[in-house]
């Protein structure tokens, strides 16, 4: 009888997910976005400190019922976007895995049927009517005698809202190459999935800093007004979209 001293055959490493580059990819070039917007907040705060009159009389000058309907638009975009990934997936948080759907199943109508391509369609042209509207009213302002150069407000109004919707217009694009994409693609693989996810990144961070934007730019200073006596500017709210 022999004794075998040999150390046992070494067991296989359990199998860790590594996640995906690409995602990792755009979440760091989000960070470096949140920078580059961190220093048009900075910059805004710091006009504000110095003339805080002159930022509160440039904001009566917006019809602030056409704001939070655009705004109310680029929110909802996002939540499309977002149920396209969902389908994308074949999941939803809330019910059991489906196959991912690229295309609708049925009639358009249907709804629940829609695909990846409905949904992200659906948000594309949530998008575009956001931007029309900041440009509808950019030409609003600029009729009224409110320019780049008009004061230390509009130009630090124009330079945060332009280059958000410079960064909206780099979203629609990006949506335009996912959906050619997805149409030229034979079968819906991972690819145009992590495709859509990475899409869906930007776009939420787009929203995100709207809001943002659309609270310091048009709210902030006409609730100042509101709650402070000592800094009565008038403001008119005029909730006509038109």
């Amino acid at each position: 009888m022999r004794l075998c001293l040999c150390a046992p055959p070494p067991r296989a490493a359990p199998a860790v997910g590594r996640p995906n580059p690409t995602q990792i990819g755009t979440l760091v070039w989000l960070a470096s976005e949140l920078m580059f917007f961190g220093g048009l907040f900075a910059m805004y705060f710091t006009l504000r400190s110095l003339a805080p009159e002159t930022f509160a009389e440039g904001q009566s000058n917006f019809t602030h019922g056409f704001a939070p309907l655009n705004t109310s638009i680029l929110v909802f975009s996002s939540v499309t976007c977002q149920i396209g990934v969902f389908v994308a997936e074949g999941r939803f948080p809330w019910g059991q895995s489906f196959s991912p759907r690229k295309r609708r199943e049925g009639s358009i109508f249907n709804i629940a049927g829609w695909g990846m391509i409905e949904w992200y369609t659906l948000t594309f042209i949530l998008g575009a009517i956001f931007v029309s509207g900041q440009a509808y009213e950019y030409a609003e302002l600029i009729h009224s005698g409110v320019t780049m150069s008009s004061s230390p407000f509009s130009s630090v109004f124009y330079l945060a809202t332009g280059f958000h919707g410079i960064h909206v217009v780099g979203g629609l694009i990006a949506f335009l190459m996912v959906l050619m994409r997805a149409y030229v693609a034979e079968k819906f693989t991972a690819h145009e999935q992590i495709s859509a996810i990475c899409v869906s990144y930007y776009w939420h961070f787009v929203d995100v800093v709207w809001i943002v934007l659309f609270f310091v730019v048009y709210m902030l200073d006409p609730i100042l007004t509101g709650t402070s006596s000592g800094h009565v500017v008038p403001v008119d709210f005029d909730w006509t979209i038109f």
